[in-house]
């Protein structure tokens, strides 16, 4: 035999023998964020991503689509193939909060999405630049009253958002001309914030708890029923005279819809034992989340009630989709 031939047909037996491990390799599971890297979002992400693919046993990998309030990213959701490659790790803003304040967002997650499974609810807070001398919520509507004329910048980590909202009704309720800066997520807020280029900033507490503990801004208030575990010391809305705004936002991961049963079973009891491991919980609760495992029901379930109190504050509040 020729020894081009030979090494040609040692060629072929090798492609045959190797072509049935690469077939069986398994695929690598793609987890949108819908926020650059460097913000709260983006940190679970990653912390989730590494326990989930030794749990998995498949690679899995950050993809950050940044921009809209997560819009961009649940576009790239909904063209995703349905077969089990491709989640979006988001919280409330994008699926029950962007929906109804956006004409055409591009995306239905009632028709486009289902639900993966959920592992935390959190709460907002306003927080206030180091270079803002106000020391609490009370001092810094009296700051913003008496120092600048009543009328002052609050930035916020995306527009027609839950912080937007919440900086309306402050507004309204103590007087004030408060104006939402809308930023492209967390992260170039509180770059903005460190660097005293705006007073306030309404946010997630895990934007915030990291550099409010080191002094460099000030969680003066935050949402829900209670006060926080990370933040003892930091009133709730409600104790402050604003109430309505004590239920609260969740995370959780979402799917093409489409996507087999088998697999949203499978990453949903991969989901609960990441969350359930000592560490990981002791993270996420340190960075200010309720940790609790939710199952693809239970997920939904809590994101058709949030969503039908935010279309009550939504219609309230005057606001039209834009």
């Amino acid at each position: 035999m020729p020894q081009t031939r030979r090494r040609l047909l040692a060629r072929a037996l090798a492609a045959s023998v190797l072509a049935p491990a690469w077939a069986d390799a398994p695929k690598p599971l793609r987890v949108l964020v819908g926020f650059p890297p460097g913000g709260g979002t983006d940190a679970i992400a990653r912390l989730l991503a590494e326990r989930l693919k030794d749990l998995l046993g498949v690679p899995v990998v950050v993809d950050n689509r940044p921009g809209a309030g997560g819009q961009i990213a649940a576009q790239v959701l909904k063209s995703a193939p349905a077969d089990g490659s491709t989640v979006f790790l988001t919280h409330d803003h994008t699926i029950s909060i962007l929906p109804q304040v956006v004409k055409n967002p591009g995306f239905d997650p009632a028709r486009d999405f289902v639900a993966a499974g959920g592992f935390a609810t959190f709460v907002n807070a306003l927080a206030l630049s180091a270079g803002t001398p106000a020391q609490g919520f009370t001092g810094y509507v009296d700051w913003v009253r008496r120092e600048k004329g009543g009328k002052s910048a609050v930035g916020i980590p995306a527009p027609a958002s839950t912080p937007e909202f919440l900086v309306r009704l402050l507004g309204q309720r103590y007087g004030l001309d408060l104006v939402s800066v809308p930023y492209k997520g967390a992260a170039p807020l509180m770059a903005d914030m460190l660097g005293n280029q705006i007073p306030a900033g309404v946010g997630s507490v895990q934007d915030f708890i990291e550099n409010h503990r080191a002094g460099k801004l000030r969680v003066v208030a935050v949402l829900g029923a209670r006060r926080q575990a990370a933040l003892p010391d930091v009133p709730t809305f409600a104790e402050l005279g604003l109430p309505g705004f004590e239920d609260t936002p969740y995370y959780g991961f979402y799917a093409p819809a489409g996507t087999p049963a088998a697999f949203l079973q499978r990453f949903s009891d991969a989901l609960a034992r990441a969350v359930a491991q000592d560490d990981v919980r002791a993270h996420l609760t340190a960075m200010g989340l309720a940790v609790g495992a939710m199952t693809p029901a239970q997920l939904a379930a809590r994101e058709h009630a949030y969503t039908a109190v935010w279309a009550r504050i939504i219609r309230d509040s005057g606001f039209r989709p834009q």
